[in-house]
């Protein structure tokens, strides 16, 4: 039996992730909703309330050992550079940065006390290949890049920590960037593969990560992204 926490398990990527470890009825998978409550139909999944600016983050009842963490939250808010505020900044950074860190520090003795943790963290496409509009998102998923390098050099070798780093999915979260077939067909061009990630994309790579079949993987920061970082056509 395995014990898993995936923060933002209720929709998008993290719903993907979800449903695949608790497909295996030997896993016992506890994720968190941030708007809406959630109930799952599956008897080893839990859901339950998470918000990063609280103090509280809602961990209660968490078993001793937890195998595996999945921090999920994120935004895209594209603007011009100029259109940048403090505020936005700083409100993306808590979530994306600050969120992880304080929920890790918070599990951080149920994970030493699993055998061989892992931790998955997200970055995004746009810290290593430049495009327009995203600093916000870059400097947030920058840190979180360099986080994981971190975290995998102090937590080794009893938790190892990843990261992925997806181009566009087809997510809740990219609604407004692919509300339309037009819109979808051509961020589908943009990629070498030619589409749009999915959810189960990501997720079986998340799931990889979390797994004893990637025990000799850590501080990697893998790119998820239908080619679009390395191959030029």
């Amino acid at each position: 039996m395995k014990n898993y926490l995936v923060i933002g398990g209720s929709s998008g990527i993290g719903e993907a992730i979800v449903q695949k470890l608790s497909s295996d009825a030997n896993n016992h998978v506890a994720a968190t909703y941030f708007s809406h409550s959630m109930e799952s139909e599956s008897e080893n999944v839990r859901f339950f309330h998470f918000k990063a600016e609280e103090d509280d983050l809602g961990f209660h009842d968490l078993p001793d050992e937890i195998h595996g963490f999945v921090y999920c939250p994120g935004a895209i808010e594209l603007k011009p550079f100029r259109r940048l505020t403090e505020e936005a900044i700083l409100d993306d950074f808590k979530l994306q940065v600050l969120g992880a860190v304080k929920t890790i520090q918070s599990i951080l003795p149920n994970l030493k006390a699993a055998e061989n943790a892992a931790i998955v963290l997200f970055s995004s496409v746009a810290v290593q290949h430049g495009f327009n509009f995203h600093a916000q998102v870059a400097m947030s998923k920058g840190a979180i890049e360099g986080l994981t390098r971190s975290l995998a050099a102090e937590f080794a070798p009893k938790i190892r920590v990843n990261c992925i780093a997806p181009s566009l999915t087809d997510t809740p979260l990219a609604g407004r960037l692919l509300n339309s077939e037009e819109k979808k067909k051509a961020n589908a061009e943009r990629h070498p593969l030619k589409r749009i990630g999915e959810p189960e994309d990501i997720a079986e790579l998340a799931t990889f990560l979390l797994s004893d079949q990637s025990k000799w993987m850590t501080g990697q920061v893998i790119q998820l992204d239908g080619g679009m970082s390395t191959v030029k056509m």
